[in-house]
C-alpha cells in the first residue's frame, strides 16, 4: 500500500487499476479511462473558469448559456438547457441576473403562451464575443499538446464513447 504522502491523483489511478485487478474486476482499464477523462475535464473546466470567466464576473454555467444563444440564436429555456448540458432549474436560476444586467431579452413564445424565447442583447453579444475570445486563447493553449490529427482522433473517440445507444443513459448532453 502507498502512503498518503506519496499518493497524488495519477498514482491513485494506477493504484486503483492494480487493486481492482487484484479484486477480480473484469476491466480495471475502463475505470482508469473514466477516472482520467473525468479528471481532465475537471482540470480544463476549472482552468477556463478561473482564468477567463470568474475574472470577468461570470461562471462557467453563465458562459455556456451565453455561448449557446450566441451560436444557436434565439431559443426556449428548455433548449438552452439541452444544449448546455445544464438542468432546466440551473438555466432558470442564471436567467434572472443575465436579464437584469441587460445581456438577454425574454419574449413570449409565439407558438406557446406558457414559454418564452431567449435572445442575446447587443450588450450580451459583445460580452460573449469578448469572453469567447479569451477562452479560445486558453483552448488553443490546452490543445497545443496534441497535433490536429490527434485532436480529431480524440474527438472521434470521445464521440464514440458518449454515443452509446445500448446503455440506459438518462441525461444525454
Amino acid at each position: 500500500m502507498t502512503s498518503d504522502e506519496e499518493l497524488d491523483f495519477w498514482s491513485f489511478v494506477r493504484l486503483a487499476r492494480t487493486r481492482l485487478t487484484q479484486q477480480g474486476f473484469s476491466d480495471p482499464h475502463a475505470t482508469e479511462l473514466l477516472l482520467t477523462l473525468n479528471r481532465a475535464s475537471g482540470i480544463i473546466t476549472y482552468d477556463l473558469e478561473a482564468s477567463v470567466h470568474r475574472p470577468a464576473g461570470r461562471s462557467w454555467a453563465t458562459f455556456r448559456i451565453l455561448y449557446v444563444l450566441w451560436l444557436a440564436g434565439d431559443l426556449e429555456p428548455r433548449r438552452v438547457a439541452e444544449l448546455t448540458g445544464l438542468t432546466r432549474a440551473a438555466v432558470s436560476n442564471h436567467l434572472g441576473p443575465l436579464l437584469r444586467e441587460g445581456l438577454l431579452h425574454r419574449e413570449p413564445a409565439a407558438h406557446d403562451g406558457r414559454s418564452v424565447i431567449l435572445s442575446l442583447s447587443t450588450r450580451g453579444e459583445r460580452e460573449i464575443q469578448s469572453l469567447f475570445a479569451a477562452q479560445h486563447e486558453r483552448e488553443v493553449a490546452w490543445t497545443a499538446a496534441l497535433t490536429q490529427d490527434e485532436q480529431a482522433t480524440l474527438v472521434r473517440l470521445l464521440d464514440k464513447l458518449v454515443s452509446r445507444t445500448d446503455l440506459d443513459v438518462r441525461h444525454r448532453h
